[in-house]
């Protein structure tokens, strides 16, 4: 299987798969920025793609970048007919601003299959042992 990537900036990295069998490939930042806590930004790669019929690409936090500066992924679905820059949705959930220069990984991009789920109306849902217990209703 193939994903075809095209350079938008000939400075760009495209994504690579730290080691074999990663699920995740690294996704780069195109730009330098210094997000500061609670800020969301928006980061670009310089890259786009054509990814194989019936797939797409989910982004995911580096969990190097979550556990040490509190970063987090927002938003990040690359559907199978975008052929658009890949623009990744940074949050800094941390207490400290966290610098990004050109070439830092920011993401991971994980490629999934797609699954359409034909939908239905209906009057009325089977019953389960839940029902419609919501936010913390199993219990600790």
């Amino acid at each position: 299987m193939v994903i075809k990537f095209k350079k938008l900036n000939p400075e760009a990295i495209l994504p690579k798969f730290a080691l074999e069998g990663d699920a995740g490939m690294d996704v780069f930042s195109a730009e330098e920025y210094v997000l500061k806590p609670g800020e969301r930004y928006v980061f670009s790669t310089g890259i786009s793609s054509e990814l194989p019929e019936g797939y797409f690409i989910k982004f995911a936090p580096k969990s190097g970048l979550a556990v040490k500066s509190g970063i987090d992924v927002l938003a990040g679905v690359v559907d199978n007919g975008y052929r658009g820059e890949w623009l990744v949705v940074l949050i800094n959930l941390g207490d400290d601003p966290k610098e990004f220069k050109k070439g830092d990984k920011i993401c991971q991009a994980i490629l999934r299959k797609i699954e359409q789920a034909q939908i239905e109306e209906v009057g009325s849902l089977s019953e389960t042992e839940r029902g419609t217990g919501g936010f913390g209703s199993t219990g600790k």
